[in-house]
């Protein structure tokens, strides 16, 4: 087992089975979605305000994802994003009749209803990729200037 299984199986322990195994679901998703993406690079998995967290370290290339059980509805998950980025509101002028949110921060799913897979492997690729597409952005206004 690596360190970063090892990690996560100790970081999901308190949750019911099937809690565990939709974040390990959404963990997968996450992972093979960076993968498929280039430019992304190497996603660093860590503990970030004691969740699981992904992070785009090597390129920078994105926004760090969190997913998390919620200990206050045990049959919810959520996977969380910077408040401040706005993708969430992106999210939901996409997906506001395919996934269900919490304010400007997360995405919540039911642990027995099935994942919109096409749905959320989109709004992963938008938060991997969100400081490159800013900088992207940011480099054509300058070329107009």
């Amino acid at each position: 087992m690596s360190d970063q299984d090892q990690l996560f199986a100790e970081t999901i322990a308190p949750y019911s089975p099937k809690t565990r195994k939709r974040l390990g679901e959404i963990r997968k998703l996450i992972l093979a979605t960076a993968q498929d993406l280039k430019d992304v690079g190497k996603v660093t998995e860590a503990l970030r305000w004691g969740q699981f967290s992904f992070l785009t370290l090597e390129t920078g290339s994105g926004s760090t994802i969190r997913i998390d059980g919620r200990r206050s509805d045990t049959e919810t998950v959520a996977i969380y994003f910077n408040c401040q980025s706005g993708l969430i509101e992106n999210f939901k002028e996409l997906y506001s009749d395919q996934m269900k949110f919490e304010g400007q921060r997360a995405i919540l799913f039911d642990v027995g209803a099935k994942l919109p897979e096409a749905a959320l492997r989109h709004c992963i690729s938008l938060a991997l990729t969100h400081h490159l597409r800013k900088l992207l952005a940011k480099s054509r206004k300058t070329k107009r200037a």
